[in-house]
């Protein structure tokens, strides 16, 4: 009962959608508005992470872009599961393209994730689809998809599918050149467009570069590619996995379990006060990042911010 997107549809219909109705609107016009950014918390402006430790911190508003950034293998794909699965239990929607992963296994590590446990029964999975169906969407295609098509099907995953969130893991399964700034520059352009006219959000996986080692957590100018990449997105956020601590672990070295498994840096949001760090501990049957050493897995499925 997953929701599918199919890659037989012409999507070339929806990439060049743009928004004709250009206005030049008036301040007054927004007054209301303007008290409601300020005195209206009967809801978030947005979604957030599942973890009460980002709460207040950082929200996924409508109609930007946040860059997901990190060395590959550290886990970006692993924490943005878990975030859709949060989605859920704030009543929000997602469209998942991981350009790297067959659905079912990308679904599959959803579910252990949701019900804190390495496997699930079928029960448990069946339920899972139903409260997933038609609030996760799946891209159903592996491989590289070229720019103009992955353009069209997000527009078609916003405006057809109405999904608030799109994940796109990655950038380097676009059909760029690594060293073809000009166009990765005019993608996460276009990116950025498609998410103002849509209010769709738009959450896009890309690699670090890596240094001498992966022992020092990458910041935002370490993303590989254009510069431009960097300064066009909304928000710029680096999972880093703590390998040094795992490596310590494994020849049975001193190691403290204070120090956190994974670390989130905000290096970059344009709407909200907060940039930092939030430390965060891995449970690897549930493949769940939780916020205590203890590493009890979370309850994903319970609703979150009801009035």
């Amino acid at each position: 009962m997953a929701s599918f997107i199919p890659d037989d549809i012409d999507f070339s219909a929806y990439a060049d959608l743009t928004e004709h109705d250009q206005r030049v609107i008036s301040s007054g016009e927004y007054a209301d508005d303007v008290v409601g950014y300020f005195w209206d918390d009967s809801k978030p402006r947005g979604e957030a992470l599942p973890w009460d430790r980002t709460d207040g911190k950082l929200l996924f508003r409508p109609g930007e872009v946040t860059l997901w950034a990190g060395y590959n293998g550290h886990g970006k794909s692993l924490a943005l599961g878990q975030f859709a699965v949060g989605l859920v239990a704030q009543a929000s929607t997602c469209c998942v393209a991981s350009l790297e992963m067959k659905p079912v296994v990308t679904l599959a590590r959803m579910c252990r994730q949701a019900f804190g446990t390495s496997k699930p029964d079928p029960d448990s999975i069946r339920m899972f689809h139903q409260l997933t169906d038609r609030r996760i969407w799946m891209y159903d295609q592996q491989g590289t998809v070229s720019a103009d098509k992955m353009i069209g099907v997000m527009r078609y995953a916003a405006t057809v599918k109405q999904c608030a969130h799109f994940v796109l893991d990655s950038l380097t399964k676009c059909g760029l050149g690594e060293d073809d700034y000009t166009a990765q520059k005019i993608f996460v352009d276009r990116i950025c467009t498609v998410a103002r006219d849509t209010g769709l959000h738009v959450h896009l996986v890309a690699h670090s570069r890596k240094g001498k080692d992966e022992n020092s957590p990458p910041g935002k100018m370490d993303v590989k590619g254009s510069g431009a990449i960097t300064d066009q997105v909304d928000n710029v956020l680096t999972w880093w996995r703590n390998k040094a601590k795992e490596d310590a672990i494994r020849k049975g070295g001193d190691f403290s379990e204070l120090d956190p498994d994974a670390v989130l840096i905000c290096d970059k949001q344009r709407n909200g006060d907060w940039e930092g760090r939030v430390g965060f501990w891995f449970d690897p049957a549930s493949m769940q990042f939780v916020e205590t050493s203890s590493r009890a897995p979370m309850n994903m499925l319970q609703p979150r911010f009801q009035p």
